[in-house]
């Protein structure tokens, strides 16, 4: 049954988007609107290996004037149950209308039905294995479903319990500073990610600081200055491509004598090809460990919700690498295939712990599985 949709001739309204293995490292529309306000030409997104990492110096720089409006906006706007709702909107709007639409002219969940539902959890990008296994579930119980509303408060059961299912997210380590270290490939959000959760602890009162260990990427080091600016978190940075380690090092030193609640690392997303992407970042890893025990406290990779089943693949390959504690995945108010949350959840089981659907900093939410099921339909 799984692959029977794969047939049908029928036109169905699509998402507008053709996620490839190659546009992994492409520029957010998100990141295009702040190159855009800041007079500058949109990237190229061409992030690979052999492409010169030039391209990417105005990929994640913040237009500071147009974000302190932002941040008036947010202390007036609306709470973050409609922010998150606002960011699913394409997502929401396959998923609901072509649920209600199975129901025209109809009482009960047929097989017809069935294979029609099953396609709509696929293109939604759930995955073609946890579709399967919801739809043999929810397949038990259709005798009990009678309509649109039915169905619906049925999926929210199904994907909750994947969301139940997950390991708790690693505490807040005793230790101070708290050590975060954050990876992912670029293109992905990451300096935007780690500003924004910077000004999160900021507003809490902690004192953060931020290792600018992204020393061979084009800009990278005066992109996350920026943000460490408008976090007001303070900064530790050398000259570019220097020792990532060095700088992770030398980050912990300044924690430790500035007393600093909270520290962010950043890492390479990519190196030059003669340098191997994961050693360097294992090399990071160990240096943090051998300077403050038990540290990094916690590895958050970032992930693109845009790039699909791709981010799948990232994880894994991080995973078996660093050994991830923590998921933040940005740009979901940028795709309609928001499913991949639930696809993350089941196939990876490492807690999620942020997801991002807007521009704004606060629009970097923690992830609540149960607004976040409430706002997918």
């Amino acid at each position: 049954m799984a692959f029977k949709w794969l047939k049908k001739k029928k036109e169905k309204t699509d998402p507008p988007e053709e996620i490839q293995e190659e546009a992994l490292d492409a520029p957010s529309a998100d990141e295009t609107i702040e190159n855009e306000a800041a007079g500058e030409e949109p990237s190229s997104g061409d992030f690979s290996a052999e492409a010169d990492e030039s391209d990417a110096e105005a990929q994640d720089t913040p237009d500071l004037e147009s974000e302190k409006d932002d941040g008036a906006a947010e202390k007036k706007g609306p709470g973050l149950f409609f922010r998150l709702k606002s960011g699913l909107s394409k997502t929401r709007k396959i998923l609901t209308t072509d649920i209600d639409e199975l129901f025209l002219g109809k009482k009960i969940v047929d097989d017809d039905m069935i294979e029609d539902l099953e396609e709509l959890l696929i293109t939604s990008d759930m995955g073609v294995q946890t579709t399967m296994d919801i739809m043999e579930r929810i397949s038990g119980k259709r005798s009990r479903i009678a309509g649109a509303g039915e169905l619906k408060r049925v999926l929210k059961e199904e994907i909750l319990a994947y969301f139940d299912a997950l390991p708790e997210p690693v505490p807040e380590a005793a230790a101070k500073p708290h050590v975060v270290m954050v990876v992912g490939v670029n293109g992905v959000g990451k300096t935007t990610t780690i500003g924004k959760l910077a000004s999160h602890e900021s507003k809490k009162g902690r004192k953060v600081l931020i290792a600018a260990a992204d020393t061979f990427r084009a800009a990278a080091i005066e992109q996350i200055s920026i943000w460490a600016e408008r976090a007001g978190a303070e900064i530790v940075r050398h000259k570019d491509n220097a020792d990532p380690a060095a700088v992770a090092y030398d980050g912990i030193e300044a924690a430790i004598s500035r007393g600093a609640d909270t520290v962010y690392v950043d890492t390479a997303g990519r190196l030059h090809t003669k340098v191997n992407l994961m050693e360097e970042i294992k090399k990071i890893q160990r240096t943090l460990a051998k300077r403050l025990p038990e540290a990094p406290h916690e590895v958050l990779l970032v992930l693109d919700a845009t790039t699909g089943q791709n981010a799948l693949s990232q994880a894994k390959m991080f995973n078996e690498a660093l050994g991830i504690t923590g998921i933040a995945l940005t740009k979901l108010d940028g795709t309609a295939k928001g499913g991949i949350v639930v696809s993350i959840c089941s196939e990876l089981n490492i807690p999620l712990k942020y997801i991002g659907v807007g521009e704004g900093v606060e629009d970097l939410q923690a992830f609540d599985p149960r607004q976040f099921v409430e706002a997918l339909f």
